[in-house]
């Protein structure tokens, strides 16, 4: 017992332990790797495949090991978070000769162009148009439909597209001639462009691209060469691919076993695990009482990797935090929190292997040279297929059935699984995307239908955009998630008559302007709706169209950072607090909010607080919700001073 008390002794047992972890996993093949042998499935150790427990063990056995513990993730991530760390600013110095913060070298701008990049985008080019009228804006989302265009975003004052160079003229040739001169190019050459965003795995010259895999095998640190980057956190100087992160979550569940365990929430359609990891505590376990549980998910479209960075590094900072940070203690203390960097694994390999601008799944449909379906329209929750039923191709495509994208229905089948057998309550889900830079909340399946909660929604939104403002100086819109992409189409039975019912949305030749790509089967309706998760939020991270989904490397600790103070701030709004604020630069943790009698509250966000002088008590869970569907009907409350509306 003597040999385990010394802390030099444990020293060879820690180390097996990383040896274990670290150990290198078969990965897929990346384009244009020559060499190597692939396989397409990941595995997680037999106790991963089960569910976690829902409680955790709140104290080390060897205090000695914790210590250990510390010392060798400070040496080898950098030092941990402690809940108020800024991130350093990114050094602009070498980025017009093609360096960047994180990396110290990227890949040369005039380094060849693999062949596999320029076949499949070397004509391909990203034009943004900026939209003034309605007319505009209708033109547009038709002739992008009409060609089968890639539309990257589509706002009311702005439309991203991608299209072959070629192309240009067909586009315009369909638009008004105000539009004519009203595009820029934000991206003139998309395989540079993608070129550049592959992370280097080595500091060669020229840097192989994208990280090559000669034998079969991925290195854990792909990049470990110190730089004055924006962080020493060498998993967080880049990107990562599936068989990074998978090694990087056990290594997590395996080292702070107090407060961390690793989990799956199911097998992706090619049989790879979705792997999630659960950050919480119980101090006093309750067989009877609920534990409040907040999912943090990311990766739904494959390539958005921020999204997926961001995911874990929200988790690090939660996990390294723990007993250092009173306000992250208390947080992981108050709730059980499931991170899922991504949902959509087979994809999310598909980008690194293929093709980078993948964005669904890699589902058959009944067309062989159509795969995938839209992970984030293939919710039960007012299903709207029938739009792009007949069209596998498009990006937006649902399935055919509810819930007939295999990860969708994994995650459902997951939660209903945790209330019922695990006796969680799901009080919160963020579903981090990207671009654009926006705060969504339900409903996306129409601007016409009211959240029966829309003044707590939209509250708890301007709380998560000022946090990201406070912490950053980044703006971030809050609106509801039916807002922005639009498109004109003729809906039957519609007339001038209609105008007044629809003065915004309806036209006098009978066409109304709905959602570009439709609005239903979104993740948050359906866990605001189906399973009564009263804070449910799309998180649109950066940026706002100058590299879109190929956001660079040194981007990721600074959003990481930003998604992390929207995480502080909404997990202390549920506490009942007033969230997290800063003052003269110093973070405070805010006041709480009067609470009804003595007794802890047993809801979190629901009849929990006294609302402030002017507002309204919220619902009780058993109350039946109202959704206004009709606008003839007056709502209950008027909700005009709240509302922030794009029109």
């Amino acid at each position: 017992m003597r040999l385990l008390h010394s802390p030099s002794s444990l020293l060879p047992l820690l180390l097996l332990l990383l040896l274990s972890t670290l150990a290198p996993v078969p990965t897929a093949a990346v384009p244009w790797a020559t060499t190597g042998d692939s396989t397409s499935t990941q595995s997680l150790s037999g106790r991963d495949s089960k569910a976690a427990a829902p409680y955790h063990r709140s104290h080390s056995v060897f205090p000695q090991l914790t210590w250990l513990r510390d010392t060798v993730i400070e040496k080898i991530f950098g030092g941990g978070g402690n809940g108020n760390a800024k991130p350093e600013a990114a050094t602009a110095a070498g980025q017009e000769n093609g360096q960047t913060a994180t990396t110290g070298q990227r890949r040369p701008l005039s380094a060849q162009l693999p062949a596999m990049l320029l076949a499949k985008y070397g004509g391909d080019v990203v034009l943004r148009f900026n939209i003034t009228t309605e007319e505009e804006e209708a033109a547009l989302a038709e002739a992008a439909d009409t060609l089968f265009l890639d539309v990257w975003e589509f706002t009311n004052n702005w439309a991203d597209i991608r299209l072959a160079e070629d192309d240009v003229p067909s586009l315009l040739g369909l638009l008004p001639k105000s539009l004519h001169n009203a595009y820029s190019n934000l991206m003139p050459s998309l395989a540079q462009s993608i070129y550049q965003s592959y992370p280097s795995l080595a500091f060669s010259s020229p840097p192989p691209f994208p990280p090559s895999q000669a034998n079969g095998h991925s290195s854990f640190t792909p990049s470990v060469h110190k730089t004055d980057g924006a962080t020493d956190n060498i998993f967080f100087r880049d990107y990562q691919p599936l068989s990074v992160i998978i090694p990087w979550m056990r290594l997590m569940a395996s080292m702070f076993t107090t407060h961390v365990t690793m989990t799956t929430i199911g097998l992706s359609y090619e049989g790879r695990p979705i792997p999630a990891l659960r950050v919480g505590v119980h101090p006093n376990p309750a067989p009877t009482s609920k534990r409040k549980t907040i999912i943090i998910a990311g990766g739904l479209h494959a390539r958005e990797w921020i999204s997926t960075s961001s995911v874990t590094y929200i988790a690090w900072s939660l996990i390294t935090a723990y007993g250092k940070s009173p306000a992250i203690t208390k947080l992981i203390h108050e709730f059980d929190w499931v991170f899922i960097p991504t949902l959509n694994p087979d994809g999310y390999v598909h980008t690194w292997e293929t093709d980078r601008l993948w964005r669904k799944n890699r589902q058959q449909t009944h067309l062989r040279f159509c795969r995938g379906l839209d992970l984030d329209r293939s919710f039960g929750y007012r299903w709207a297929g029938s739009a792009f039923q007949a069209n596998p191709c498009s990006e937006s495509y649902p399935g055919s059935a509810p819930f007939q994208a295999v990860e969708s229905h994994r995650l459902a089948e997951w939660a209903k699984k945790e209330v019922d057998e695990n006796n969680a309550k799901f009080v919160g889900l963020l579903d981090l995307h990207s671009y654009s830079q926006q705060v969504l909340y339900p409903y996306s399946y129409s601007c016409e239908a009211e959240p029966p909660t829309i003044e707590n929604l939209e509250e708890l939104g301007m709380g998560l955009a000022k946090a990201i403002r406070l912490s950053s100086g980044e703006f971030y819109a809050v609106t509801s998630a039916c807002e922005g992409s639009v498109v004109t189409r003729k809906r039957k039975g519609k007339t001038a008559k209609s105008k007044k019912k629809d003065e915004d949305e309806e036209k006098e030749d009978g066409t109304q302007q709905i959602r570009m790509e439709s609005g239903g089967g979104s993740a948050i309706d359906w866990f605001y709706h189906e399973m009564k998760v009263r804070y449910t939020y799309q998180l649109k991270l950066r940026d706002t169209g100058s590299y879109g989904f190929l956001l660079p490397g040194e981007h990721i600790v600074p959003t990481g950072e930003e998604a992390f103070n929207a995480v502080k701030y909404f997990g202390d709004f549920l506490m009942g607090n007033k969230g997290i604020e800063r003052v003269d630069g110093v973070e405070v943790e805010g006041e709480g909010e009067v609470v009804v009698g003595e007794e802890e509250r047993e809801e979190v966000g629901v009849e929990d607080t006294i609302p402030e002088e002017g507002g309204d008590v919220d619902v009780e869970e058993e109350e039946e919700w109202v959704v206004v569907e009709n606008e003839d009907v007056e709502p209950a409350v008027d909700m005009s001073k709240l509302r922030r509306r794009r029109r």
